[in-house]
């Protein structure tokens, strides 16, 4: 498919990415688990994985059950999601730039090659080895950067300082099990209230805020799996809007793209 982006992975930095270059007039397409684990579904197109259709600030992701309803869904102004955990449709639709956006903090396995562009998000990929660009996800001052020459920052495991809560702000399952939600993502919440369930053993807010993410009910999870996120500012607007952080990121792998004089063509044809 003339012009197309792949996307590997559909949670909410993914997402973000998919939004700011859709909003540029780019084809994409995302690859998605056949269950995904995502946490903010709220703002990610990975939700039309369970649910058939999501918008996120406007813009519709509807699922694909096959190549073609997919490049008929981007035909028709939309992003296509399509259960394909080894992105097989690389082969397929031959995307000129594929952004592996899963997150997987060690090395992919990946080689180069002249097919298509590849840029890695964060740590576990090497620009020049596995990648062309890696783009920087840490907070910080090097955030959205392009590096092409080494590897990004390495994952510090701390979450962002949110009015002077980190760790503490994502929920963990405390055990292998079934996820059962009983508070939805929105909701203002209380310090000790319970949120979930994995089995029996309950999961409580470590303090009292807003439910900005939570995975989806019924997800086998593991012991120590990220499975919610509690905000300290009581905004449910937060749960419906891509973050800073996000769109820092995704304007990094704009920049990586548009890098290469031949680009513009490729993605969006002559004039």
């Amino acid at each position: 498919m003339k012009g197309l982006i792949l996307i590997r992975g559909g949670g909410d930095l993914a997402s973000g990415i998919a939004l700011r270059l859709h909003r540029v007039g780019l084809k994409i397409l995302i690859c998605e688990l056949v269950q995904p684990l995502t946490v903010r579904r709220t703002v990610s197109f990975s939700e039309a994985v369970y649910s058939n259709e999501v918008i996120i600030e406007g813009i519709k992701g509807k699922l694909a059950t096959d190549y073609q309803e997919a490049e008929n869904i981007i035909a028709n102004g939309g992003i296509a999601v399509l259960v394909d955990p080894s992105a097989d449709a690389k082969e397929k639709l031959r995307p000129v730039v594929v952004v592996d956006a899963r997150m997987r903090k060690r090395p992919s396995g990946d080689r180069l090659n002249n097919d298509s562009m590849l840029i890695g998000l964060g740590p576990g990929f090497t620009a020049g080895v596995d990648c062309h660009a890696v783009i920087e996800t840490n907070r910080g001052h090097f955030l959205g950067r392009v590096i092409w020459e080494g590897q990004a920052q390495d994952d510090t495991g701390i979450p962002g300082n949110v009015q002077g809560f980190q760790k503490e702000r994502v929920l963990h399952s405390p055990q292998d099990g079934l996820l059962n939600p009983v508070v939805i993502i929105g909701s203002l919440v209380d310090k000790g209230q319970t949120l979930a369930y994995v089995d029996q053993m309950p999961i409580t807010a470590p303090f009292s805020g807003l439910l900005r993410g939570m995975a989806h009910s019924g997800l086998a999870v593991k012991m120590g799996m990220k499975i919610g996120d509690v905000d300290p500012r009581r905004d449910p607007s937060l749960c419906h809007f891509v973050s800073e952080k996000t769109l820092a990121i995704a304007g990094g792998v704009l920049e990586a793209m548009l890098t290469k004089p031949e680009m513009p063509e490729l993605l969006w044809g002559k004039d």
